[in-house]
């Protein structure tokens, strides 16, 4: 069931705090086919690559005869596994095609290609398709930014109730099929010494199902339509053309089948879910035809959320960066004088070398920001494995007073909300959960089971609680002091030579950058132009 922003069924009063959705005024693009919510969805989150992949790979293995398969993602490995044993990321495409699916699928084209006549990983991912399938390369984005979208779509022939989407954080690609354990992916990346021989990685995907799967589905068609070329650089074509070594690339997209009617909502409370899909588009030359103007409900949606915050913000997030980012959440600190915010951040960035300083310093900018309006109300933390090597956080999770949830391809610095293409799942669950606090923010609204489940699953993942261990979890105070009761703990154990059992839990207190002022002086511009650039918009 779709909604166009007015009344459900007529009625202002129907329990659904609409107030936390961006309007379709709000919105701001009015080229896009896509509705300003659905509602009747079913959500589930999917924490974690060992999560994600075998449902993918279950959703991949029935795709057959008429049935539509539809991928975006910004980086790929064709033979990254989905389970243990079972196939790898290209041979569930190709096999999904040669049993009659239609496969389409769009990775991004890194600019950074230059000259070379070696095949990269993307390129891999769309020579390796075969069966029929078709993953087509697009660089259809403003310089120096990405197509940064995290999607599959399953569409089922005369089955609609079977449709699924699956949004989020989640490429498939190397180091990311790890689980709750943390032990690492057995195909990993190297990340440097900091982070061992198997990188430890956190991740968040999320399954859909009912009519919020057209709208995904939707999403995809706009960007394959776009009559832009699919690559403007002269030697990307040029390498296309003369390589020896697998197929020549594709570079212009085929049509797609006509779009079927949305899926129905799933029954009962199953289907309890509302669904606004926030994106970023920059302006781009020539522009998208679907966003002519761009479209920034990323961070608007993110705005008008934490206006409403009064108890608790929960992050997960790779990146901090950007005063214009950050100030959202500095706001909601300043005018709200109980709020909490809890961030989850990796403790060291990926790799070393000359692209640490820049990334420290955005990080190092955005929380001065933070402390200097939330000073002992912001709560920030890392996370480590049990063998004490850190865990990569790339999770990208905002949870408001367990009412508004976003899992989201996007992250907190400019680049994300202007000038990269992302792809993120507002929810607001219509069933109120009814442990107390039951309206944490008091204005109103209750809290929402699907915000209230996925804050606790993710804060006893890093606690090592049980699935039901978590009476102290519910009210946001108490949350705040359980997990700097954790942190400290596993400090202290490390503080003093790490003598007896290691303490429960994951979660250590995240030391902020330390950066000389001549190395902040050198950084800057490489972090400015480089790793958080803006896109100039309209509104």
């Amino acid at each position: 069931m779709h909604d166009d922003g007015s009344p459900h069924d007529g009625s202002p009063h129907d329990g659904f705090p609409r107030d936390w959705f961006l309007t379709a005024a709000e919105r701001g693009n009015d080229a896009t086919r896509l509705p300003v919510w659905s509602r009747g969805n079913r959500v589930r989150p999917l924490v974690d690559g060992a999560t994600y992949f075998p449902e993918l790979a279950a959703a991949l293995a029935s795709a057959g005869a008429g049935d539509l398969v539809l991928m975006a993602d910004w980086q790929g490995d064709p033979d990254q596994r989905l389970t243990g044993d079972g196939p790898t990321m290209a041979q569930a495409l190709t096999d999904a095609a040669r049993r009659g699916a239609v496969v389409k699928g769009l990775v991004w084209r890194s600019p950074r290609e230059l000259g070379r006549l070696s095949p990269t990983r993307r390129r891999h991912l769309a020579q390796r398709t075969r069966g029929g399938a078709q993953v087509v390369l697009d660089q259809r984005v403003r310089n120096s930014g990405s197509h940064h979208q995290k999607f599959v779509v399953v569409r089922r022939a005369g089955r609609p109730d079977d449709d699924v989407a699956f949004v989020g954080s989640l490429d498939p690609a190397y180091s990311r099929r790890d689980d709750a354990d943390h032990a690492g992916d057995p195909q990993p990346l190297d990340f440097g010494k900091a982070y061992g021989t198997h990188p430890s990685w956190h991740d968040i995907h999320t399954e859909l199902r009912g009519p919020v799967v057209a709208d995904v589905e939707t999403v995809f068609r706009e960007r394959w339509e776009d009559r832009a070329p699919l690559s403007v650089l002269p030697w990307q074509a040029f390498g296309d053309l003369v390589r020896r070594t697998g197929r020549r690339l594709r570079r212009r997209s085929s049509s797609l089948p006509p779009q079927q009617p949305a899926p129905p909502p799933v029954p009962g409370e199953g289907g309890s879910c509302a669904v606004q899909l926030l994106r970023t588009y920059p302006r781009r030359r020539p522009r998208y035809p679907f966003a002519p103007d761009g479209e920034f409900s990323i961070a608007a949606a993110h705005a008008k959320a934490l206006r409403r915050a009064r108890r608790l913000v929960y992050v997960e997030e790779q990146f901090l960066w950007s005063p214009q980012v950050v100030r959202v959440f500095a706001d909601a600190l300043r005018a709200a004088p109980g709020l909490q915010l809890v961030v989850l951040v990796p403790r060291e960035p990926k790799r070393g070398g000359i692209a640490a300083p820049p990334l420290l310093l955005g990080q190092w900018r955005a929380l001065r920001l933070l402390r200097a309006a939330g000073g002992e109300r912001v709560h920030v933390f890392d996370l480590e494995n049990h063998g004490g090597e850190p865990v990569y956080v790339h999770s990208k999770v905002t949870v408001v007073d367990d009412v508004w949830a976003c899992v989201r391809s996007d992250n907190l610095n400019r680049r994300s909300w202007t000038h990269d293409s992302e792809l993120s799942v507002a929810v607001l669950d219509e069933v109120r959960d009814p442990r107390e606090p039951a309206d944490p923010a008091g204005l109103g609204d209750g809290a929402r089971r699907f915000a209230r489940d996925l804050r606790l699953q993710l804060v006893r993942e890093h606690l090592d609680r049980d699935d039901a261990d978590d009476a102290d979890l519910v009210d946001p105070g108490a949350a705040v002091e359980a997990l700097h009761r954790s942190a400290s703990a596993l400090d202290a154990w490390y503080g003093g030579g790490r003598r007896g059992p290691r303490p429960p839990g994951r979660l250590r207190v995240h030391r902020d950058p330390v950066l000389p002022r001549w190395r902040r002086v050198l950084a800057d511009p490489v972090y400015r132009f480089a790793l958080d650039p803006n896109a100039p918009r309209r509104r």
